[in-house]
C-alpha cells in the first residue's frame, strides 16, 4: 500500500527517505529512525481519522514545519500526504492531502483513508499475554498481544478452521504442543496449552513459546490488517527458531505463496539480530539500513549498494552487519 516515505527535519531524520516493499527487515543502532519510520506510519494511522487539510491551502497551520511524505502504490499513486507538524514540536498533528480534483479523487482518497487506519503496530510483552485476558477484548489483537487469549477464544466460536491452522502450524514448529484450551476465569479467559499430554497455563509457558504465538496469530488471522508494523521480530526467540518467524511474516505479505487468496499485508519489522539477518542473504531488497552519523540519520536499501556481491563473497549478512563493514552500526566509542 506504501510506496515511499520521506523525512524532513523530523528528529535525526533532516531529509531521509526509505521505499518500502511488501516485506522490510530494518536493522540500524538506536536512535538511527527505525522507530521514527514505525512512530510515522502509526501516526498516519491515527491523522486519517481526523479532518485533513488540503495542498489548496496554502496557509494550513503547519506550513514550513517539520514533516512526513508518504506516497502510495496503485491504485493510489496520484495521492500524496503529508503529517505536518509544529515548528518547535516534533509531534505531527495535521495531516495534508494532494488528491486529483472533483469526486473521483476525493472518492479515492476516502477509500486509501479507510485502508490507512487499518495500520497496527505491535511489541509483545510476554508478561501480558500469560495474564486471563477479558473475554470482551478479543476482535483484534492488541498491540502488547496482551488480548491473546481471548483473540483465539473467539477464533475457536467463529473462526474455527483459522485457529486449526494455527495449532497445525504451531504443532509443527514445536512438536511437543498439540494444541491449545481455554479457561474461563470469572469474566477472563486464560490460554492453555497442551504439552506432551499435559495442559500447561500461559504463566507457565516460556517467553519464546508466547512470542511464536503472537506471531501465528498475525499471520494466521481471518482479518488481518492492511499495514503491520512488529518491533523487534527477534524478541524472545532462540536463533534457530528465526526462520519460522520470518516465514510466518511471509505469510501476510506474500500469501499467494502460502495458497492464500487474501491482500498481501505490507510488513516493516525491526531487529538487532545477526542471526535473522542472514536469512535475508537471497532477499537483500528487503532489508533497510538505518545509518546515524553525527545528528543525521537516513535509510538504505540493502541491494543498492553496489559492493554488496562482493562482500557476500566474504562473509554472512550477519558478521558483515555486526562487523561494522555493512553500515547501520553505532558509532565506536
Amino acid at each position: 500500500m506504501i510506496a515511499a516515505v520521506h523525512f524532513k527535519n523530523f528528529k535525526a531524520l533532516r531529509s531521509a527517505a526509505v521505499r518500502l516493499e511488501p516485506f522490510n527487515l530494518l536493522i540500524g543502532p538506536n536512535g538511527s529512525g527505525k522507530t521514527s519510520l514505525i512512530q510515522a506510519l502509526l501516526r498516519l494511522r491515527s491523522l486519517a481519522a481526523l479532518q485533513a487539510a488540503h495542498t489548496s491551502e496554502l496557509d494550513h497551520p503547519r506550513a514550513g514545519g517539520p514533516e512526513i511524505e508518504f506516497t502510495f502504490l496503485p491504485p493510489f499513486e496520484s495521492i500524496r500526504v503529508k503529517a505536518a507538524c509544529a515548528h518547535d514540536e516534533l509531534v505531527c498533528d495535521t495531516l495534508v492531502v494532494d488528491h486529483p480534483p472533483g469526486p473521483e479523487g476525493e472518492a479515492a482518497w476516502e477509500q486509501l483513508r479507510a485502508r490507512l487506519r487499518t495500520i497496527r503496530g505491535f511489541l509483545f510483552d510476554h508478561y501480558a499475554m500469560a495474564v486471563p485476558a477479558k473475554r470482551d477484548d478479543m476482535r483484534e489483537l492488541s498491540s502488547n498481544a496482551g488480548n491473546l487469549a481471548a483473540v483465539l477464544a473467539d477464533w475457536r466460536d467463529r473462526y474455527p478452521d483459522a485457529l486449526k491452522k494455527l495449532e497445525a502450524e504451531f504443532h509443527r514448529i514445536v512438536p511437543e504442543f498439540s494444541g491449545l484450551d481455554f479457561q474461563e476465569v470469572g469474566e477472563r479467559v486464560e490460554l492453555i496449552g497442551r504439552v506432551n499430554g499435559e495442559r500447561v497455563p500461559a504463566d507457565s509457558l516460556s517467553q519464546g513459546t508466547l512470542y511464536l504465538l503472537a506471531v501465528l496469530a498475525l499471520a494466521f488471522a481471518p482479518e488481518p490488517p492492511g499495514v503491520i508494523c512488529l518491533e523487534e521480530a527477534d524478541r524472545g526467540v532462540h536463533p534457530r527458531m528465526l526462520r519460522e518467524i520470518r516465514d510466518a511474516l511471509y505469510r501476510l505479505s506474500y500469501p499467494q505463496d502460502f495458497g492464500e487468496t487474501r491482500p498481501a499485508v505490507q510488513v516493516i519489522t525491526t531487529t538487532h539480530s545477526p542471526y535473522l539477518l542472514d536469512l535475508f542473504k537471497e532477499h537483500p531488497e528487503e532489508v533497510v539500513l538505518a545509518n546515524k552519523r553525527g545528528r543525521e540519520a537516513t535509510f538504505e536499501r540493502l541491494n543498492e549498494r553496489a559492493d554488496l556481491r562482493e562482500l557476500l563473497g566474504e562473509a554472512s549478512l550477519g558478521d558483515l552487519w555486526f562487523s561494522g563493514i555493512l553500515g547501520g552500526n553505532p558509532d565506536e566509542p
